[in-house]
């Protein structure tokens, strides 16, 4: 056993009590011995900061920390990653709100000893009821960063998962103050562009972590917000010169450009709430871009009426879903991801 690498597997917390018990259990399930646990709570008030002290008391690998102080998502995560042990060699984060299978680990771990050049190693995922993570063909288990980078941004797969989905070597963890970005809206997937830029990718054919959906956290709040699309085109923007030639770029974002607008388009249509439109004025800012005027975006509100005129079905559908999507989030906790 003490010739196995160490992994730190880190999850952040805060407000998770109805589902920290089995992202730990999960954890603890773990086929391979060889890990500490540093579970991180963020100032919560519900219930969780017992039950980690209740895990720790039972297993001497996990270690409670409390931050001395609320902070934001991101800073939690960062100061989480801060208290890894110095003998890792690789870290694992796994999410309040998620959990790993029991050969997570093992699997990984073996990736990771077998392809030293690769810095971050990948897997399937369950998001919700979904496998997600197709992309690396069957029996490939370390692709070069530069070369799944290229495929992501032309063909808009995705093999990054959530940070749960991932394992990290831990030198990449050690040598970025801020392991993720306190200023992208993206962090999590800006991070695994600019590792691989100059590291490979290592890949497990299996699934080996769930993602939770629909639990009013994070991402449930801005679900409605058509995040994805937004986080398409500035990934291209940001990621685009570095990896992919200018026609290839050209040709690629002219679509999704198109696509993103005709949303922004419906949006204002659709009355959304100012909320939606700082996020994406918060978002174009970091690729240097401003929202577009109202003026500007003629062309798709001119669309977006004549599709009410003619469909008059879609808006009352659509004001109806939001208001759902809306009421839902207002009624979840507060949950999970550090927040």
């Amino acid at each position: 056993m003490t010739d196995l690498p160490l992994v730190s597997v880190v999850t952040p917390f805060y407000n998770t009590a109805d589902f920290l018990r089995e992202c730990i259990e999960s954890v603890l399930a773990q086929t391979y011995p060889q890990f500490e646990y540093l579970l991180v709570d963020n100032q919560s008030t519900d219930g969780s900061a017992a039950i980690a002290a209740e895990y720790a008391q039972k297993d001497s690998r996990i270690r409670v920390i409390r931050n001395a102080k609320f902070v934001a998502q991101v800073p939690n995560y960062n100061g989480a990653l801060r208290q890894v042990t110095p003998k890792a060699r690789y870290v694992k984060v796994v999410l309040a709100d998620d959990w790993i299978f029991p050969e997570c680990l093992e699997r990984m771990v073996a990736v990771g000893e077998s392809y030293p050049t690769a810095a971050i190693i990948s897997s399937y995922r369950l998001k919700g009821g979904e496998v997600c993570g197709s992309g690396i063909e069957w029996p490939t288990e370390c692709i070069s960063g530069r070369s799944i980078s290229r495929l992501q941004l032309l063909e808009g797969r995705y093999v990054f998962g959530s940070p749960t989905t991932l394992l990290y070597r831990s030198d990449i963890v050690a040598k970025r103050d801020s392991f993720y970005s306190e200023s992208s809206l993206h962090d999590d997937s800006d991070l695994c562009y600019e590792v691989l830029a100059d590291a490979d990718l290592g890949f497990v054919h299996q699934v080996l972590s769930f993602s939770r959906v629909g639990n009013g956290g994070t991402l449930s709040t801005i679900e409605s917000y058509h995040w994805t699309l937004l986080g398409s085109y500035m990934t291209l923007r940001k990621f685009g010169p570095q990896f992919l030639s200018e026609e290839e770029l050209a040709s690629r974002i002219r679509p999704v450009r198109a696509e993103y607008l005709r949303i922004l388009g419906e949006s204002a249509v659709l009355g959304r709430e100012p909320e939606f439109w700082r996020y994406h004025r918060r978002g174009l800012a970091t690729v240097g871009e401003e929202l577009p005027s109202r003026w500007a975006l003629t062309p798709q509100i001119a669309r977006a009426a004549i599709k009410t005129a003619v469909r008059p079905w879609w808006l009352r559908r659509e004001r109806a879903r939001l208001r759902r999507v809306i009421d839902g989030v207002g009624r979840s906790s507060p949950v999970g991801r550090g927040q």
